[in-house]
């Protein structure tokens, strides 16, 4: 008995060449209809977030300055002890 090997072959469907023209064109088209369903905040919202995020600030560079400040004393308390 002789091995034959059957050769199958696939046909896939062609694919739809989309020039690139194309794809942009919907990429924008798309971008659009995304953008459109953006809520924007209101100027008041706006400063209200400001507001907090401006003493968050001030208060992490409080703790930070005051952590700092010990973290000095206690350095110097130790080189006053050794010296």
């Amino acid at each position: 008995m002789a091995d034959e090997k059957t050769t199958q072959t696939t046909s896939k469907p062609a694919k739809k060449k989309v020039k690139g023209s194309n794809r942009i064109a919907k990429w924008f088209r798309e971008m659009r209809s995304e953008l459109k369903k953006i809520v924007w905040p209101t100027p008041k919202q706006i400063l209200n977030n400001t507001v907090v995020a401006l003493v968050v600030i001030v208060v992490a560079a409080v703790v930070i300055w005051a952590f700092d400040q010990a973290a000095a004393q206690g350095v110097r308390a130790l080189i006053s002890l050794g010296g």
